[in-house]
């Protein structure tokens, strides 16, 4: 059975025609990669995916990592990945020149982590929670602590990780309490337990950068008391030797899905000798956290879109080849059964997994490009793409991690009974992808991210530009007639979207915030409907265009599959944003009346 669990072809008319890179590298930041450089990191990541990821994909899935005498082990085959990794420069590959790193486009680090999560998820989670925690140090801490750490975390020696969560806080942030307390040596001496770390502790690696949030002793209650922490397993030594600095390892957490990842349970300063070194200023870590947690944050939403992917090649492959059943117009029953792709109701399944997986990672790519503009533009361009990042983050990260849930869950369907055992892959994505619905803040917390603050940030600014950017695009799309009637119907639903706003804007006026954000989640899933729908109008326009070009490049079937994806994702998924609209609009807020010892 074929191991294919990505598409080449859309990748390749995603970055080349949608996303042209051709474009970021003219930028002087990028200057150095051509578009058959930047393709060839490309081919790499797809070998290294194919030949070293995906075959240990079960086995890391069976044998998860486990605790022994305090530490942490997993896979034997990730010592040596993690070596890979490292010499051949994935995990730095984002980074300014001056670390060693080769500056690629953020566009292009998603893009080969989106082919390496569809290989293997667990596995790349290790070198790119490196690479972010390397960027906060690149970023914010000193040069002294750059030199000491960014060269073994890029070589894959050294581990690094976000330590935010607490048992009695979560995603509260502002009620953790680990403590910093200061000392006269240059460093603090931190208290404190962080859960569910994410590469953690293993065997994998000879040391671990923890990013840690603690509270300076004195400091504001609540999030403007916070302050960063480079919080080493192993402390450097001015000799080059690395002693211990009471980090311990006190568990290790097994999940439902994401096996192969070890995920830790730390208590630090148990023998009063943690030491910590400050990251940037007192009582900014929340706000250098969250430049890690945004990027991180499109993060989960392109690994969620790489495990559907995996999911719906797996099941697409499947069709193609088990006989069920035959046309309903059958009435014979010798003749010979079809392939189940044959049925009408598997082809829903199928493009139903095809239009989220390809206009989900076409959201993704849209929020990179913003973001490698930011880094390259200037002046009102620069601002423009920042403020639409920033609108379009809390989407890219919730919608395609619900709709993974959705989509993994079709994938299953299409095995039937087979699917519901360990002996096919379904029940695998099944399990593997739920957690980025979690990953960097609930779905609700993003929804109230986008409807309590995005919308109206700098008076409702990021909300018309983004807006002008659609209707741009909508205009486009007038010259063909096969995309005419759904650029319509995505105007028309784009001022229904801006009517359920201004509702709810007066809905906070007259009745206050709770009830204005009680169905924020919703709000979120109306306008991410939208959003996909935008994505799915700018492909189908590339399509055209390719189409009249009378290009080669692409296969004839594979454009229409575009536009077959397209026509499913406007009437099947574009549809339910009425019943959203008419749900946001009702004055009946019963999840906010309904007392809590009345929901039994």
């Amino acid at each position: 059975m074929s191991v294919k669990f990505y598409s080449k072809d859309n990748l390749r008319f995603l970055l080349h025609e949608v996303f042209p890179i051709s474009e970021l590298c003219k930028r002087e930041r990028f200057k150095e990669h051509t578009v058959e450089s930047l393709d060839m990191v490309l081919e790499a990541a797809d070998s290294l995916s194919t030949n070293e990821l995906r075959p240990i994909l079960v086995e890391m899935d069976t044998k998860p990592p486990y605790l022994e005498n305090g530490r942490i082990k997993v896979h034997p085959k990730m010592r040596q990945l993690m070596k890979t990794f490292g010499d051949d420069g994935w995990i730095s590959m984002a980074a300014p020149q001056e670390f060693g790193g080769q500056q690629v486009p953020f566009t292009v680090l998603q893009a080969t982590g989106f082919i390496m999560g569809a290989a293997n998820y667990s596995t790349m989670a290790f070198p790119f929670l490196t690479t972010g925690a390397a960027h906060l140090i690149e970023a914010f801490a000193t040069k002294e602590l750059q030199e000491t750490y960014i060269p073994k975390m890029f070589s894959g020696e050294w581990q690094g990780t976000m330590a935010l969560t607490e048992p009695g806080a979560g995603s509260s942030l502002s009620d953790i309490v680990s403590s910093a307390a200061p000392t006269d040596k240059g460093y603090y001496l931190v208290k404190g337990q962080k859960i569910f770390i994410s590469c953690g502790d293993h065997d994998a690696c000879d040391n671990f950068v923890h990013l840690m949030l603690a509270r300076i002793e004195g400091a504001p209650a609540g999030t403007k008391g916070i302050s960063l922490f480079i919080v080493p397993r192993m402390r450097p030594e001015a000799n080059g030797s690395l002693t211990f600095n009471d980090v311990n390892t006190a568990g290790a957490f097994h999940k439902m899905g994401y096996h192969g990842a070890p995920i830790a349970h730390l208590i630090m300063g148990e023998a009063n000798d943690c030491r910590a070194w400050l990251v940037g200023e007192p009582h900014k870590g929340l706000s250098y956290m969250f430049q890690m947690m945004n990027e991180a944050r499109i993060g989960v939403g392109c690994n969620a879109v790489s495990i559907a992917s995996a999911a719906y090649y797996n099941s697409l492959d499947y069709a193609n080849v088990r006989t069920q059943g035959r046309k309903i117009t059958e009435k014979d029953p010798l003749k010979a059964q079809i392939p189940i792709i044959e049925h009408a109701d598997v082809k829903r399944l199928l493009l139903f997994q095809k239009a989220m997986v390809e206009g989900a990672l076409s959201l993704v790519f849209e929020a990179t490009t913003c973001l490698d503009n930011y880094a390259t533009l200037t002046g009102e361009e620069k601002e423009t793409n920042f403020l639409i990042l920033e609108l379009l983050t809390p989407i890219v990260k919730s919608y395609p991690a619900e709709m993974s849930i959705l989509t993994t869950s079709a994938a299953l369907q299409c095995f039937g009974g087979y699917g519901y055992t360990k002996e096919f892959m379904a029940e695998l994505f099944f399990r593997e992808t739920r957690i980025h619905a979690l990953h960097e803040g609930t779905t609700a917390i993003h929804g109230m991210d986008l409807l309590g603050r995005k919308m109206m940030m700098q008076n409702g600014k990021a909300t018309i530009l983004l807006m002008q950017r659609i209707m741009e695009d909508i205009k486009a799309s007038q010259k063909y007639e096969s995309l005419k009637g759904y650029g319509n119907e995505l105007a028309q639903k784009i001022m229904k979207l801006q009517e359920v706003t201004m509702h709810l804007v007066t809905v906070a006026q007259n009745q206050g915030p709770e009830v204005y954000l009680s169905d924020a989640t919703l709000f979120l899933e109306l306008f991410s409907i939208l959003a996909i729908g935008w994505q799915w109008i700018k492909q189908g326009i590339k399509v055209e265009e390719l189409k009249l070009s009378g290009t080669k490049v692409y296969r004839a079937e594979f454009l229409q599959s575009k536009i077959y994806a397209l026509q499913y994702f406007f009437e099947y998924e574009v549809p339910k944003t009425e019943g959203l609209i008419v749900r946001l609009k009702s004055e009946n807020h019963v999840t906010v009346v309904a007392r809590a010892e009345e929901i039994l």
